[in-house]
């Protein structure tokens, strides 16, 4: 077990922070005495090493895909980091990849535009899992965006910069890099508010997910808004489909974002619970899924 997790060469190359290291080899330690086997040194003497060794404000943080493939992410270590909470992944954003994961045949193909994207776990989740044929990340704040790149770059992903976005092709390199096919990959600043219309055109995507982004009530107010754009600046008649994935911690706040739905005229259904996970440890009863008709 200790050369499965610890010194698993991933771990060893992206190690996870330091004070999850500690407490997962201490517990480790605990059950090894527990069983009156022979000491291991190298239990121990990795032990010291890790108590000497200095708290880093950035980890790493790895997901195997059903496949064996890896997701690795470099996030911050603190929840609010650099004035946002968009520097770690959050439990939406796990539970949508989940879904998405289980249900390829939404995304295979299609153009999908992620609002929020964060640092891009469900994104490159989804890219490397479910064959989009064009993934568009976005995110609003500068320090998120520079970390989103650097977490594509580092699943297998190299950019160059384009006029109003940053386009990316994948060239087979990196923590967890593979699959048959590789999408297009775009990386958007995007302010709901301040969208232009060129911007809006430019997307068109088929599929808008988003994740943990119900959490202030203007901010609700812009999401619906950019939905309401990004439908009425459709090429096709064909609205995209849409899926929001929210942790509700303020459910005040969640049913102002429904009743916003609402009087938006647009209509919402509650996505199934999937039965397993793949990335959460536990049953997460507060997170949902909506799909919205625009």
């Amino acid at each position: 077990l200790f050369f499965q997790t610890i010194l698993h060469p991933l771990c060893v190359k992206y190690p996870p922070a330091t004070k999850y290291r500690r407490c997962f080899l201490t517990e480790l330690i605990r059950k090894h005495e527990s069983t009156a086997a022979e000491p291991l040194d190298e239990l121990y003497d990795t032990l010291a090493g890790l108590l000497n060794e200095e708290e880093s404000t950035v980890c790493y943080k790895s997901y195997l895909l059903p496949t064996g493939e890896a997701i690795t992410l470099s996030e911050s270590t603190a929840i609010v980091s650099g004035g946002t909470t968009g520097l770690v992944t959050w439990d939406a954003a796990l539970h949508l990849a989940d879904w998405a994961v289980e249900n390829p045949g939404v995304f295979t193909d299609r153009t999908v535009l992620e609002l929020g994207s964060g640092i891009g776990f469900t994104g490159i989740a989804i890219c490397k899992a479910c064959q989009p044929k064009t993934f568009i990340f976005s995110d609003c704040h500068p320090r998120v965006l520079k970390q989103l790149e650097e977490n594509i770059h580092l699943n297998g992903f190299l950019w160059e910069p384009g006029s109003t976005c940053t386009q990316m092709e994948s060239q087979g390199q990196g923590a967890g890099a593979g699959g048959s096919q590789n999408p297009r990959v775009i990386v958007a600043e995007l302010d709901w508010g301040s969208v232009t219309a060129n911007q809006l055109l430019d997307l068109q995507p088929d599929v808008i997910i988003a994740a943990d982004v119900i959490y202030d009530p203007e901010v609700t107010s812009a999401l619906i808004g950019m939905l309401q754009k990004l439908s009425a600046f459709r090429a096709t008649r064909t609205p995209p489909e849409v899926y929001i994935a929210s942790t509700i911690r303020n459910p005040d706040t969640y049913r102002l974002f429904q009743a916003g739905l609402g009087q938006a005229g647009i209509g919402w259904q509650v996505i199934p619970a999937l039965s397993n996970s793949l990335f959460l440890s536990e049953a997460q009863p507060n997170v949902t899924i909506l799909q919205l008709l625009v």
